[in-house]
């Protein structure tokens, strides 16, 4: 017994087999698609209509994927998405002039107590740097208190630039801990 398909039941099938991928796309990656989304603009309703956007353009171009590295197919699309939107929004930005921008602040009576408060900010900030184990004490020391950039620290040290960057961000995070913000206000 031969049967025949016609091409109009291939393409119905198809339809129908796309459409399942499709819903099992969505289920699967929903909550990476979103993250990715909130990550790159940081604003919750943006990443929900970008969400919504990848899975659109997933769904018009499914014919044309390959069916391989979906995870990072879907991936991508959503990080394009992102990145498409925050070019757009800078170019909507509008320059303000000169004139348009706040003056400085001129010295209030304020001032004396604000340098106090900053000087006690600072030696607590270094109490704190100090009190990190090596090599994070002297990356923190250098580059928190005395503005050193990360090439810079690397030159001086004769290490490797990822080195130091690795370094800094693990003694910014350790400070992040031992520091909190109601100690630095209070």
């Amino acid at each position: 017994m031969c049967y025949v398909i016609s091409s109009e039941s291939r393409k119905e099938a198809g339809k129908i087999n796309s459409r399942e991928n499709f819903i099992r796309l969505v289920n699967q990656y929903q909550n990476l698609v979103f993250s990715i989304c909130l990550k790159h603009t940081g604003d919750y309703f943006v990443a929900e209509d970008l969400a919504q956007e990848t899975f659109l353009s997933a769904y018009a171009h499914m014919e044309d994927f390959d069916g391989e590295a979906e995870k990072a197919w879907i991936c991508r699309i959503a990080s394009n998405k992102a990145i498409d939107y925050l070019r757009q929004a800078a170019r909507k930005s509008i320059p303000t002039a000169e004139e348009d921008m706040p003056e400085e602040a001129t010295a209030t009576e304020n001032e004396p107590l604000q340098t106090y408060l900053n000087k006690e900010v600072l030696e607590e900030v270094e109490k704190k740097c100090n009190a990190l184990s090596e090599p994070y004490k002297t990356i923190a020391v250098q580059h928190f208190l005395q503005g050193k950039k990360a090439n810079e620290i690397a030159d001086l040290q004769g290490q490797n630039l990822k080195t130091i960057q690795t370094q800094i961000y693990r003694a910014r995070e350790m400070l992040r801990k031992t520091i909190r913000k109601e100690d630095l206000t209070a």
